[in-house]
């Protein structure tokens, strides 16, 4: 038994398949969903959702959003959406560096903000790539 997975972005339908286990990272810790789920609806952290296809494990870094779970269909709307097999590790720890250096140097309070906001999104990437090509989920 599968789940119907959906990925929106406000422009695009990012992942669109059938997936047996997802892990996503809500604004009250991670859950695990399987097949025959409750039915569900819950706010999205920033954060990395991790898709089980078959024996594989794939990742996707999320910017916040929302999931409902019903029927075995999980919805989930978000802000921003990059699987972790489209993003560069280079690049997004040169991100992450300078992310965490500008919350290190952040004074006041809407820097401060900002920078952590930055940084998290930098984090989930970051995340994201190392886990998409970790041996733990391939």
């Amino acid at each position: 038994m599968t789940l119907n997975l959906r990925v929106m972005a406000p422009n695009r339908i990012v992942w669109n398949s059938e997936a047996q286990e997802i892990i996503l990272s809500t604004n009250s810790g991670q859950i695990g969903i399987l097949p025959n789920h409750a039915p569900l609806l819950t706010a999205l952290d920033i954060g990395v959702m991790k898709v089980r296809i078959n024996s594989d494990w794939c990742t996707m870094a999320l910017m916040g959003g929302f999931a409902m779970i019903e029927n075995n269909q999980l919805t989930i709307l978000v802000n921003e959406a990059e699987k972790g097999s489209d993003i560069n590790l280079e690049e997004a720890q040169q991100t992450f560096d300078l992310a965490q250096e500008s919350l290190n140097q952040a004074t006041g309070k809407k820097q401060t903000i900002e920078a952590n906001l930055a940084f998290q999104r930098a984090k989930a990437r970051l995340e994201a790539v190392k886990a998409n090509s970790s041996s733990a989920y391939n």
